[in-house]
């Protein structure tokens, strides 16, 4: 006989705190209250959020992006900090859309778990909270999914969608890069939020062998890191948009350093015509790869290109600029720095070169 024959079942019997989560919301709201912008017509709770168009557009193209944070989420989840992969994932949104030239304007949040605590899922919004007030992006909403079930005991995974502005003919889309063109690039906070399923394969983590194991990797001490290996990889990603902001209507092309390393999106920012052929070259000389990264490769003996194809290597963004513009930008962003240059390339297909291979 089933339970429902001896006694009568619940919500919360299924996995399913309708009340607690109420209580949640409202926790939720107080936050979103820290970000609110002028153009924003409601609060939390409704169905929809509404938001009016900010003035001040010739031509006002809408901007959309989503993501994720990937397996970043086990290693927090193994460290108990839970507040840096929202904004993990609020910085990460932010710097996609700024790749044709948008400002953000609101960020929407969806997360799924099956019972992780109250208290831990009002740390994970704050996170997105805080990074998006220090953007000046309105949190107008989100959905928190209880899921009984689909997710393993304290487990969760986090996704957020965001909306920028851009005047139509502001949008960069690489149309005006040209040979004789600097790269200019910005640090990585990093691994940002690319990479992680490899360094989990290495150190053999969030498997069967428990929270113990990760933990004792995790919070062991490295002298080369300063810290911690949970403390390197749990750090931020970074979000780019001050530093690039002032720039923005004299770069002919970003690329945010995700998946795909440096080659893999640089690349996106060429579209060949058949007659005019451009390559990105990279000086390899030009930085020095940050101590997270050899000590990943050291510990899993991982060939050159295969880091470079996975990691961002310490390269958080690219802007392609002409070279009065990267003399400029050098000169007034802190910790930028040239990294390259476009050059006519031998066919269409090689649109990187200088990256191990």
């Amino acid at each position: 006989m089933s339970k429902s024959e001896f006694e009568s079942l619940s919500y919360v019997d299924a996995g399913v705190d309708v009340g607690a989560a109420e209580l949640t919301v409202k926790a939720y709201s107080e936050i979103a209250m820290k970000t609110m912008r002028p153009e924003v017509l409601s609060g939390v709770g409704p169905f929809a959020g509404l938001f009016n168009l900010p003035t001040g557009f010739q031509e006002p193209v809408l901007v959309a992006s989503a993501d994720g944070v990937g397996t970043k989420i086990l290693i927090a989840t193994a460290l108990d900090r839970f507040d840096s992969v929202g904004a993990d994932l609020v910085n990460h949104c932010v710097n996609d859309i700024l790749t044709v030239g948008a400002r953000p304007l609101f960020f929407m949040d969806y997360l799924a778990t099956a019972d992780l605590s109250q208290e831990q899922r009002i740390k994970i919004v704050s996170g997105i909270g805080n990074a998006c007030a220090e953007q000046n992006v309105a949190l107008l909403g989100g959905e928190t999914a209880d899921m009984p079930d689909m997710y393993r005991s304290g487990d969760f995974d986090l996704a957020g969608f965001i909306v920028g502005i851009v005047d139509r003919a502001k949008i960069i889309d690489g149309k005006k890069i040209g040979i004789g063109d600097v790269l200019v690039a910005l640090p990585s906070g990093g691994l940002q939020t690319n990479g992680y399923s490899l360094v989990r394969k290495i150190w053999s983590l969030g498997k069967d062998l428990g929270f113990d194991h990760d933990q004792e990797i995790l919070q062991k001490e490295i002298p080369s890191l300063n810290g911690s290996l949970g403390d390197a990889l749990l750090a931020t990603h970074r979000s780019f948009l001050s530093d690039f902001e002032p720039y923005l209507e004299q770069i002919h092309g970003i690329a945010h350093i995700t998946g795909g390393g440096i080659g893999g999106n640089l690349s996106r920012l060429f579209e060949h015509d058949g007659s005019s052929y451009m390559s990105a070259w990279i000086d390899r000389e030009s930085w020095e790869i940050p101590n997270i990264f050899k000590v990943i490769q050291d510990t899993g003996a991982i060939e050159d290109s295969e880091m470079f194809g996975a990691f961002n290597m310490g390269i958080g963004i690219i802007v392609v600029v002409n070279e009065a513009v990267a003399r400029k930008i050098v000169s007034e962003v802190e910790g930028s720095w040239v990294v390259g240059e476009i050059k006519k390339a031998e066919s269409w297909h090689k649109t990187v070169e200088g990256l191990p291979k």
